[in-house]
């Protein structure tokens, strides 16, 4: 056998084998989760963006690496709205995410956002927000942005986006609308690095405000 095809078997070995590795320090994300307060879907949500009604049923769970863990806990979170309607931002990072009037933020209407600096920047695996979840309702232009940047000019990464019609202006998104639950919407961020995370909201089928009971940061 010549000596080029024994190095080629050899680095497809090698490569196997990193990549098996790799997997196996794959771990499930547990995301602890508030007590569910419905069931079911209202009829008068309409939507052309929606995504099947899961019927209290939890999405697929996240593969993450080895050693992540919510490092949003307590951090500082700012707004587009400084002054909110109801609650305090720092109820958004303070680990409580039941659906009573002492946990949720709500802030006015229209494309608003709040922001989570983690403090130094981290590599981010996933991401899981929960609005208001005390009723099914479908929060309008959801999109999660990562950046080292606090002012979101540069370096801005999105990592989701419900936006299907571009009516933030922040460019159209992929994802389904989902109807809010006591599950929150987990979703993989894939190793993004960055100090900041930002959510944006545009109201919600029940009424225009926006609000956020909790948003957990996966990382290390």
């Amino acid at each position: 056998m010549k000596l080029n095809t024994l190095m080629t078997i050899t680095a497809v070995i090698c490569a196997a084998a990193i990549g098996n590795a790799a997997d196996a320090a794959k771990v499930t994300l547990k995301i602890e989760l508030p007590k569910p307060q419905f069931t079911g879907t209202p009829k008068d949500i309409r939507s052309p963006n929606l995504e099947r009604p899961r019927r209290g049923k939890p999405r697929a769970p996240l593969s993450v690496p080895a050693g992540t863990k919510v490092v949003s806990l307590d951090c500082k979170v700012t707004s587009s709205d400084m002054e909110p309607i109801i609650g305090e931002l720092d109820y958004i990072t303070d680990g409580d995410k039941e659906h009573d009037a002492a946990t949720y933020v709500e802030i006015g209407p229209g494309v608003q956002w709040v922001q989570v600096d983690l403090g130094a920047a981290k590599e981010i695996y996933a991401a899981c927000v929960w609005h208001y979840h005390g009723e099914a309702r479908v929060y309008r232009d959801v999109i999660c942005q990562v950046s080292n940047d606090p002012d979101f000019i540069d370096g801005v990464v999105t990592v989701f986006n419900n936006d299907h019609d571009d009516s933030a202006k922040l460019g159209k998104g992929k994802e389904k609308e989902y109807v809010e639950t006591h599950f929150g919407r987990p979703f993989a961020v894939k190793g993004v690095k960055g100090q900041y995370v930002r959510f944006y909201s545009r109201g919600n089928t029940s009424n225009e405000m926006n609000h956020y009971t909790e948003i957990e940061i996966y990382g290390k």
